[in-house]
């Protein structure tokens, strides 16, 4: 009698464990599966018809003849990989090679080093930068931070590092916009600090979080006076420039 009670005990005691594995599992399948696909993100191909584009399983890689500077750029955390294609067009199109990795469950924090799968299949680049938007930016200069002797420095698009960048030696560019509601300001300047003093900062007037890509309205993000169009072709420039005027 007392042998089949405590089989029932521990027989609750598994069917216990294995319901709140299936409800573990269920709201991480469902958390994953919802993010931000891109909206349109191909559709200015063909204004770019000098530029080589690769879009297969793995990234989206943009490049210009000729490139001896490339950009790794991490997509923002449940981000389409694919929402980044207009603002990496209009980066490649002054002259730049551009990279963004799909990232396992569209969030970068689960291939932090993907940026060393790419590096080596470009022998010909002679500077390489990193970055990335939101979650994605602080990823990249996460990266950077372990791997600085093979970098030229660091882009952060509505992001901030925690990682200290300091003393790494690398140039820093961080933009955001000043209608992003997303963006943490109180982490932004907690963490300010990680940045290098010579950090170059620049605040969109009009632009919000979302604007960078092209992947829809964000949740809790403020309502930009530019369009994303904008945004992008403003970002494009202060990062080309940055990056190929040094």
């Amino acid at each position: 009698m007392h042998t089949q009670k405590r089989l029932k005990t521990v027989h609750k005691v598994l069917l216990g464990i294995v319901l709140s594995m299936l409800l573990l599992f269920g709201s991480a399948y469902l958390y994953v599966s919802d993010y931000y696909r891109a909206d349109g993100a191909t559709e200015n191909r063909t204004l770019h018809a000098d530029l080589h584009i690769t879009d297969t399983k793995d990234a989206l890689i943009v490049g210009a003849d000729h490139a001896t500077t490339a950009l790794i750029f991490y997509p923002g955390g449940k981000v389409d990989h694919r929402a980044y294609e207009p603002l990496m067009l209009l980066i490649a199109q002054q002259g730049m090679l551009c990279i963004v990795p799909k990232m396992p469950f569209n969030l970068a924090v689960f291939d932090v080093d993907v940026a060393d799968r790419f590096i080596p299949l470009y022998p010909e680049i002679e500077s390489w930068y990193v970055g990335g938007h939101s979650l994605g930016g602080s990823m990249a200069a996460s990266y950077a931070a372990k791997k600085s002797d093979g970098l030229e420095g660091v882009i952060l698009l509505a992001s901030y590092s925690t990682a200290d960048l300091f003393y790494a030696g690398l140039r820093v560019l961080s933009i955001y916009g000043s209608k992003d509601s997303v963006l943490s300001k109180e982490s932004y300047q907690k963490y300010g600090g990680n940045l290098p003093s010579n950090v170059t900062s620049l605040v969109l007037q009009g632009a919000n979080h979302a604007g960078f890509g092209a992947y829809g309205p964000q949740k809790g993000d403020g309502i930009a006076d530019i369009s994303a169009q904008e945004q992008q072709a403003a970002a494009a420039q202060a990062i080309a420039e940055f990056c190929l005027v040094h």
